[in-house]
Formats: structure tokens, sequence, C-alpha cells
């Protein structure tokens, strides 16, 4: 396994790092997609209930995942 041979400095870290951080959520707006222009966010929106959820994962209030319903949740 490769292993570096010096450490990286803290300015090189914080340049790798910056591209981390998570974006506001970002909600569709109708010209934006008649133009054909996707705007991607890190936080998303659920396509239900709009609330701000991880990507790639069921939504915890309604159960939705992309259009369609995985899990019943209880309220």
């Amino acid at each position: 396994m490769a292993n570096p041979k010096r450490r990286h400095s803290n300015s090189r870290t914080r340049k790798r790092r910056t591209h981390d951080k998570l974006t506001a959520p970002v909600f569709p707006l109708d010209k934006n997609l008649e133009k054909g222009g996707r705007i991607r966010s890190k936080r998303y929106v659920c396509s239900h209930c709009k609330q701000v959820n991880q990507p790639h994962t069921v939504c915890h209030n309604c159960g939705y995942y992309r259009g369609r319903q995985v899990i019943s949740v209880e309220r």
C-alpha cells in the first residue's frame, strides 16, 4: 500500500476540504428547468414533502424515495 512520504501542509489540506462543505438546499425553479439547466446541491429536498434530507436516502419525514413510497412512517 502506498503511504505518503511527507506530511501534507495545513494549507494543502484545507484547499482540498473547501469542496466538502454543504451548500444550501436548492429548489428547482421553473425557468431553470425550461432552459435545461440543473442546479446541484449536496443537500436535497424531498420531492413529496419538500423537507431537506441527505442525498440517496429515504426521506425520514414521509418515507418516499425517488417518487415512490418505500417505507411507511407513523406520525
